[in-house]
């Protein structure tokens, strides 16, 4: 049984850990006989009217959790985790959200709710319309957090945007390696090119010290271009904090966001 637990607004300027590094800390608290399966990252509009850090972006966190339990006892006690552990950790500064919900849960609704918070500003009254069958708690400052988390439970169970930060030996990989190495991590390759040709499992793909599959098809897809017959690279790599989109807007500027089982 798949959880999705959604995070966003947990940090400001001065924060060490952004929301995705935060949430990959929290994964590593899960109690035993809960697998993390992944974390994918969701990219939230950059408008002058939405308060952000630097990036507006919220994270997803996809559990396999024990089916030997009773669900309303692991729903409290996986949700009272994230809680504590956002009072814990969450920046002073910051406005958090956690949403909660099982993979049965995440109604048409929830998927529509994160498919239009990813292009125009939504309210607090949206996100708890939304998702009235499930938890979704403001824990600190405005409470805006909660747009955010509920969004990324919508964009991960509707499985066509966003990119994994988090997912098997996806850190561990080596720089250089190939197609198979990836497809046995459990990532599918795909070109991206105009006439794109189908990777070959013993094809190379090179300069992938940073790599970030998307979430495409409810799997994680790795998006490559052609360098050459047999040969790849990666089609995005890593930019700067904040880079390309415009500076951040600071959270006192203006108060006015599947995996399939």
């Amino acid at each position: 049984m798949l959880a999705y637990l959604g995070f966003d607004d947990t940090d400001d300027h001065d924060s060490v850990m952004g929301t995705g590094r935060l949430v990959r800390e929290f994964a590593r608290l899960l109690p035993t006989g809960h697998t993390l399966i992944g974390i994918i990252r969701h990219q939230l509009p950059r408008m002058d009217s939405i308060p952000f850090t630097s990036n507006n972006s919220s994270a997803c966190a996809v559990v396999d959790v024990p089916e030997d339990g009773e669900r309303e006892s692991l729903r409290l006690a996986l949700r009272d985790l994230a809680a504590d552990y956002l009072a814990q950790q969450c920046a002073p500064g910051s406005d958090p959200g956690l949403c909660l919900a099982f993979e049965t849960e995440v109604t048409p609704g929830m998927v529509e709710f994160g498919k239009r918070a990813a292009g125009v500003q939504l309210t607090q009254r949206d996100a708890m319309d939304a998702a009235r069958p499930i938890d979704l708690l403001g824990l600190g400052g405005t409470n805006d957090g909660i747009i955010g988390a509920m969004a990324a439970v919508g964009l991960t169970r509707y499985g066509w945007c966003g990119r994994f930060i988090e997912y098997g030996r996806l850190r561990e990989l080596p720089a250089s390696l190939t197609v198979r190495d990836l497809l046995d991590t459990g990532i599918e390759v795909v070109s991206v090119d105009r006439d794109p040709l189908v990777p070959q499992a013993g094809d190379s793909v090179l300069d992938a010290a940073w790599i970030r599959p998307s979430l495409w098809g409810g799997r994680p897809v790795l998006q490559v271009r052609s360098l050459g017959l047999g040969v790849w690279e990666p089609a995005h790599s890593k930019r700067g904090k904040g880079a390309g989109h415009g500076p951040g807007l600071r959270k006192d500027a203006v108060r006015t966001p599947g995996i399939a089982g």
